[in-house]
């Protein structure tokens, strides 16, 4: 069995509005799904990513309205690093990030800036063998579209070896330094750094709720039975919908998940129309009418786009 990379990295904001503007308009990844929490309805879960929404390229949100401005801190992803194709690319996003009020601080070989919630985020320049995954913005050249999720970074309270033990013996990763590994996954190679914070993270605005794995559909029951005899606590499989899913703790406290591959985020929707409609899992379906009348009125920039045409 072989981890395919990541699958996605979900945080937490409490404007989806401004979250979907930011995303889907400044940075030009496509929404390609908008439902909810399964676990709590009332709130939205919203996907990014390339156009087909595939693994690899994916940020999703939880909006929880009201929540306080959260904190990273030891059990908690910090930075989420993206790839993009060149040095010109880099010069293309500073400009942009900078006409949308978005500062940044340039460096060598990377773009680091924050999004509307303080979330970190960071371009950096894309391995020659990364697939590109990239969405279509009119404003953007596809040679400067960010192509996929590259890596991340955490806090952690123990020191990076504590989470050593899992990443390379169980989950399969290469250590590459002191504090950082890498994963090898289809199409791309995932980079993985820790660091020590005697700050606790509060959860909040701003911050990852979770990263999930990247597993073929036909090993995940045995993903499951390997996590386990390694010592984790591990959820049952939970059938979320575009993909099923294991929940579990790394030693650190940051919240793993592994995905499948399918059935994907047509299941429901047409491929050309991906994040249009509230999409809601079939437990949820007979609350539909409550639910669009509490959640935000969100319009995917395509159909408001596809209207003005």
């Amino acid at each position: 069995m072989q981890l395919q990379g990541v699958h996605h990295i979900t945080m937490i904001t409490r404007d989806a509005r401004r979250t979907v503007a930011f995303y889907a308009d400044v940075l030009g990844l496509r929404l390609v799904k908008k439902t909810v929490n399964f676990d709590a309805p009332e709130a939205y879960h919203l996907y990014f990513g390339d156009e087909q929404g595939s693994p690899g390229s994916l940020l999703t949100w939880f909006e929880f309205v009201g929540i306080q401005q959260g904190r990273a801190g030891a059990g908690m992803i910090h930075t989420i690093k993206l790839r993009v194709a060149s040095p010109d690319s880099l010069r293309f996003w500073a400009d942009r990030l900078a006409q949308a009020e978005h500062p940044s601080e340039e460096h060598q070989h990377s773009l680091t800036f924050q999004d509307h919630d303080g979330l970190r985020l960071q371009l950096v320049l894309a391995d020659q063998d990364s697939l590109p995954l990239r969405a279509e913005h009119p404003q953007i050249p596809p040679q400067h579209a960010i192509s996929g999720v590259q890596g991340a970074s955490a806090y952690v309270l123990r020191g990076p070896q504590g989470d050593a033990r899992l990443l390379t013996e169980t989950l399969g990763f290469t250590q590459t330094g002191e504090g950082s590994w890498s994963l090898q996954g289809r199409g791309a190679r995932f980079s993985w750094s820790c660091e020590i914070s005697a700050q606790r993270g509060i959860q909040g605005a701003g911050t990852v709720h979770h990263i999930a794995w990247h597993c073929p559909d036909e090993d995940h029951v045995a993903w499951r039975r390997h996590v386990a005899e390694a010592g984790m606590h591990v959820t049952p499989i939970i059938d979320r919908s575009y993909f099923k899913s294991i929940y579990f703790r790394e030693p650190q406290g940051i919240l793993f998940e592994i995905a499948t591959t399918s059935p994907g985020f047509a299941v429901d929707e047409d491929p050309q129309h991906l994040g249009e409609h509230l999409c809601l899992p079939e437990q949820h379906q007979h609350l539909r009418t409550q639910l669009e009348r509490l959640l935000t009125p969100i319009v995917n920039p395509r159909s408001a786009a596809a209207e003005q045409r």
